[in-house]
């Protein structure tokens, strides 16, 4: 009998040795894989690899490469580790599932996001952001970043739950917190899933984080199921649209989600619908405080579109340079940074045959960084974002909400939201930082600020403008 031949799998260029050789490189930093991926785009070009713990890992930076795992080899890959490894938390939500799962959660979910549907938030949205921007006072710091997250944490309350921002939504938003806080543990704590119930004081937090969001999740969409079979209407929220939704491929009028499904989807859609905006409203902030000209052309728009009314959803298609701002901030500052697969089989990506489970990733933050695609790639440029600069680069060169069958199911719902917010404070404010801590970047889940982003609140019409454009933020904080 002969031996099979072994299949000729051919890696792209390379680190020569596994990662931690590189320890004490400075472009590896426990929890910062962005200066990894820098490096090995600077080093090898669009494609290259490395081994950790035995497994290739190819990062990717060319949008023909990105297309082929998102859309045309798509079948070929699964999530990766560190995205499966948050099952612990949100369990086969439509961030973490594979398929099948994965696809007719979607179906399900479709409804509750619906382009008529996501249209009917745009007044709760202005008018949770006018009452934010009601209750600051001129001469007023803030720390933006904690605005911003109070902001989007009573729009994800009123439009999920619809509800306002009760001890129930402060618990579910204080475990998350405190769950987010673990991640990089939760990552790197190996074979996690066999060792969740030992006595560990990192795992004890954990069990004890989930175990209350379970709890506080459970009795709202228990009360939420009483309330639509005792014959309640429809309040809009996309949890009503969750438990009424079914399956349109099955024959079965009543096949929805089940209770842990259902659990599952809620905590998913809270947080990547509370966290993702914030921080991207927390950057544009940052970045208008830095750009008095683009300022004045937004302010502008919203003389000519607005006037002294609030945003309305007939408003919003006509904001076109206000979402152009919101875009090119989410260039510089992706709140979802990275993105990764995981091989199933042997895939072929250009010259190279990559071995199954080999990890894939690619990452928003590097390719809105790189010239070829974003000449002078560091300036703040609106423009990037016309119609036509928009029709001149490939499509996977900008891609904050994911792509292919897999891209964000909000994504409508989220332009909508940091458009219109940005819109509706910048009629009355002129937010202008305050560098009383350093900017620095911080890559967990999302590009969150590690620090307070302080900003002293001045009424549009006040002048003049501060800038400190020396405070371009850093990946690490200098003590």
């Amino acid at each position: 009998m002969s031996t099979p031949r072994k299949q000729p799998y051919h890696l792209p260029p390379g680190l020569p040795h596994a990662l931690p050789f590189y320890t004490f490189k400075k472009w590896v930093k426990l929890g910062d894989p962005i200066r990894l991926f820098e490096h090995l785009h600077k080093t090898y070009g669009n494609i290259a690899h490395y081994r950790f713990m035995g497994t290739p890992i190819v990062f990717l930076n060319h949008p023909d490469y990105i297309r082929e795992v998102l859309v045309t080899q798509s079948s070929s890959f699964v999530k990766e580790r560190t995205v499966r490894r948050m099952k612990v938390l949100l369990g086969e939500g439509l961030i973490t599932s594979d398929d099948p799962i994965h696809i007719r959660q979607r179906r399900i979910a479709a409804p509750a996001f619906h382009r008529q549907r996501i249209a009917a938030y745009a007044d709760q949205i202005v008018a949770l952001a006018a009452a934010q921007r009601d209750r600051w006072l001129p001469g007023q710091t803030i720390d933006i970043a904690a605005a911003s997250m109070q902001l989007s944490l009573e729009i994800v309350a009123r439009t999920l739950f619809d509800t306002e921002v009760t001890a129930d939504i402060r618990a579910i938003n204080d475990e998350v917190n405190t769950v987010m806080g673990l991640y990089n543990f939760l990552v790197a704590f190996p074979k996690l899933e066999s060792f969740i119930n030992l006595p560990i004081p990192g795992l004890i937090k954990f069990r004890r984080s989930k175990a209350h969001l379970d709890a506080v999740v459970n009795r709202l969409v228990a009360e939420r199921r009483a309330e639509i079979n005792a014959g309640a209407p429809d309040k809009g929220d996309l949890l009503h649209m969750l438990l009424t939704s079914t399956d349109s491929d099955s024959e079965s009028p009543s096949d929805g989600m089940s209770p842990d499904q259902i659990r599952d989807e809620v905590l998913t859609i809270f947080l990547a619908g509370y966290e993702t905006v914030a921080n991207a409203l927390t950057w544009t902030w940052y970045l208008l405080s830095q750009h008095p000209e683009i300022e004045a052309k937004l302010h502008a728009e919203l003389n000519t579109v607005l006037g002294n009314r609030l945003a309305t959803l007939a408003d919003y298609p006509n904001l076109r340079y206000t979402e152009q701002i919101f875009a090119e901030s989410m260039r510089l500052y992706p709140p979802a940074w990275a993105m990764g697969r995981m091989s199933t089989k042997p895939v072929t990506l250009g010259p190279y045959t990559l071995p199954p489970g080999s990890h894939v990733f690619f990452s928003q933050y590097i390719m809105g960084h790189t010239p070829e695609y974003f000449p002078d790639p560091l300036r703040f440029d609106p423009d990037r974002f016309t119609p036509e600069a928009k029709a001149a680069r490939p499509k996977y060169t900008y891609f904050p909400f994911g792509g292919g069958s897999r891209q964000c199911i909000g994504e409508s719902f989220a332009w909508m939201e940091g458009t219109l917010a940005l819109a509706t404070i910048a009629q009355r404010w002129s937010p202008r930082f305050i560098p009383t801590y350093p900017i620095v970047l911080q890559p967990k889940i999302t590009l969150r600020p590690k620090n307070p982003v302080m900003m002293h609140l001045q009424p549009r019409e006040s002048t003049p403008y501060t800038s400190h454009k020396n405070c371009h933020p850093e990946r690490s904080a200098k003590h």
